[in-house]
């Protein structure tokens, strides 16, 4: 892949520099853990039922996504009953659950038949002394004895430290070090609870780990910074090969990491095949914002209703001279490519002729071309009293209002 794919994106040629390119450290392979069914649901004042989480399931299999964390069984009967739900629907992606380091939490889990846990414990000695009121012997304790047991029942089990990515570095390779040796761990997953890694610090831990660690290490950060895709990339650059992300970045206080965002920079920015069929995205990000009740901000990235449309007289004017014959002169990737709908011409305040003309053609009206630079202005003065742009009712009773004081 390169900088221009024809139909796809044309991004600045520097990110495929080879001087750039030899900085980076990507696995041979990258795979998309999904957490919007128990991450994502943990964002107050979200509840998915256990029909939302399945179709929510079928949807992110659908997308390519490799592994789906499908809940939290012990939470709930529902939450258990999701999980079975889902696994009996033999969806492609590999099914994991959110589990405490406790053996009933693994036996449970096995009972649901899923492929592997996500076994939590505090992981730094802060939060683990305060917050749990646990010593560092007795999580050691419950994590050898529950990973163990995973290991044993033919779990995959990825050890998940809570707030790593603060603890020091012999607190964690202490924890992981014992748990390792005494327990079992397939990976070890680097959690940026509190959102807190610059990029360069969540490259730099991730180093650490593989250089004392010989199983793959996995990156769950948060966006409280709003830096998680730019961690999450730092990190899978460092050598980290699985990145945790929900859709539309749901997740508790400024959310986890947008699955779209991440997806998509890896492709475009950094030429990294993800497996993802980026053609669903936009699908699947209005399912989860139906289901969850939480609109998707119109001009998120990748997903937003308003992303793909100009109002400003000049880009406009750029859009309509170049779309034929290349839309990707005027575009960073093609609306195609997530599934969005072509670009829109929207008409308001900052409008220029263009935009006016293509309207009048759209709406199948006629204007003298003499008296176009005052209707131009009678939009603006409309746009500027309602505080936004024109809707085709507006502009056609504009239109109408504007002829019939001019006598035509």
């Amino acid at each position: 892949m390169g900088y221009k794919e024809e139909g796809k994106w044309w991004v600045s040629p520097e990110n495929y520099a080879p001087e750039v390119r030899a900085q980076f450290g990507f696995p041979e392979k990258v795979e998309i853990l999904d957490t919007t069914l128990r991450d994502g649901e943990q964002q107050a004042g979200i509840i998915f039922t256990k029909e939302d989480k399945l179709k929510i399931a079928k949807a992110l299999a659908e997308a390519g996504v490799h592994r789906i964390e499908a809940g939290t069984p012990a939470a709930s009967r529902e939450d258990a009953e999701a999980v079975k739900a889902i696994v009996d629907a033999k969806l492609d992606s590999k099914i994991f659950v959110f589990v405490r380091n406790m053996v009933k939490d693994i036996e449970l889990a096995k009972s649901l038949g899923v492929d592997g846990v996500i076994a939590e414990i505090i992981g730094s000695e802060h939060l683990l002394e305060f917050g749990k009121r646990w010593t560092f012997e007795k999580a050691i304790e419950a994590c050898v004895e529950a990973t163990k047991a995973a290991h044993d029942m033919g779990l995959y089990v990825t050890f998940f430290p809570a707030d790593s990515s603060r603890a020091s570095d012999d607190f964690l390779f202490r924890m992981v070090d014992a748990v390792a040796e005494k327990g079992h761990i397939d990976s070890l997953a680097l959690v940026d609870t509190f959102g807190c890694f610059s990029p360069e610090g969540a490259a730099r831990r991730v180093k650490k780990l593989r250089e004392r660690y010989d199983f793959p290490i996995e990156a769950h950060f948060h966006s409280d910074f709003d830096m998680g895709v730019a961690t999450t990339i730092a990190a899978l650059q460092a050598g980290a090969s699985v990145a945790h992300v929900t859709v539309n970045g749901i997740g508790e206080r400024a959310g986890s990491v947008p699955l779209e965002s991440v997806v998509l920079a890896l492709e475009a920015l950094y030429g990294v095949k993800t497996g993802i069929r980026t053609e669903k995205i936009k699908g699947l990000s209005d399912l989860v914002a139906e289901l969850s009740n939480f609109p998707v901000w119109p001009i998120k990235p990748i997903t937003g209703s308003r992303i793909f449309g100009w109002e400003t007289g000049l880009p406009s004017s750029l859009w309509l001279n170049c779309k034929d014959t290349d839309p990707l002169i005027m575009l960073p990737y093609h609306w195609q490519l997530t599934g969005q709908n072509e670009p829109k011409i929207y008409l308001g305040k900052k409008s220029g002729k263009d935009n006016l003309n293509l309207w009048l053609k759209e709406a199948g009206l006629d204007v003298p071309d003499e008296l176009k630079p005052d209707l131009l202005q009678a939009v603006k003065d409309l746009s500027i009293k309602l505080k936004r742009d024109l809707n085709m009712e507006d502009f056609k009773d504009l239109v109408a209002s504007f002829l019939t004081e001019r006598g035509i």
